[in-house]
């Protein structure tokens, strides 16, 4: 089991990391008037697991931080992943009672 949980930090770790440079790059187009990131794909890395870099990301570059609508699905996203991440805390937990 802990090698799930630590393989599941490794994803956590490299999810966060890419997305917290695709932050730093969208924030850079848009000082630039460059082409920018879309908001779906910046929802779905924090989706998938980067939202660590996303919240980082929001708040030491000061980006995506204003906008009400994106905020409100960011933290959906993120209360997604805390649910999962405690139904498989829960799920590990019982597997650990049964195997006994």
């Amino acid at each position: 089991m802990i090698r799930v949980y630590a393989g599941l930090a490794l994803w956590y770790l490299v999810l966060s990391l890419i997305t917290f440079g695709v932050y730093w790059w969208d924030k850079r187009a848009a000082i630039k008037g460059d082409w920018r990131v879309r908001e779906r794909t910046l929802h779905m890395l924090a989706l998938l697991g980067g939202w660590p870099g996303a919240w980082l990301g929001q708040h030491l570059l000061r980006h995506k931080s204003r906008k009400p609508s994106f905020r409100l699905v960011f933290w959906l996203t993120v209360l997604g992943n805390l649910m999962l991440l405690t139904a498989l805390g829960w799920l590990g937990c019982q597997h650990g009672i049964n195997a006994k």
